[in-house]
């Protein structure tokens, strides 16, 4: 039966792809449901999305699923980047949540994003964000040789 009738957004179903990434993000975070796995998917993503700018943030978004690409893209980037931990520190302040529930949302959630992006693009981010970022990513950190 064909209807005419509008879902609203927040009704209407995933695309298969945020569904493979939000189980991924489930998965890796242990949450006990979707909707938990979803609601750090589009906080960790929109903070990522404020610090990301350039080629990197179009190129990464192209990446993602439509749903994801939506909750990086809808934030203005800021003009002062954070650090990987006061990324941390900044979403744990906006969100109320623990450091500890934070770092381990965002954990769940980069590790989906670099398993979309691969390992070029990845590299590439890396390079542009403040340091701290790569340990988020479940990546090492590396520094220049002095």
């Amino acid at each position: 039966m064909i209807t005419d009738v509008r879902v609203p957004l927040e009704q209407q179903p995933y695309s298969a792809a945020y569904e493979q990434m939000l189980e991924k993000v489930r998965y890796e975070g242990a949450y006990p449901t979707r909707e938990r796995a979803d609601e750090a998917m589009r906080l960790v993503l929109a903070g990522l999305g404020r610090q990301l700018t350039g080629d990197e943030r179009v190129d990464l978004a192209a990446c993602l699923p439509v749903e994801a690409a939506r909750a990086l893209t809808a934030q203005i980037p800021d003009t002062q980047p954070l650090t990987g931990w006061a990324f941390v520190k900044d979403l744990a302040t906006r969100t109320g949540a623990s450091l500890a529930t934070t770092r381990w949302d965002t954990g769940s959630v980069f590790s989906a994003v670099a398993a979309q992006a691969g390992p070029d693009l990845m590299t590439r981010i890396l390079h542009q964000l403040p340091t701290g970022y790569a340990l988020l990513f479940g990546q090492a950190e590396l520094n220049p040789a002095a």
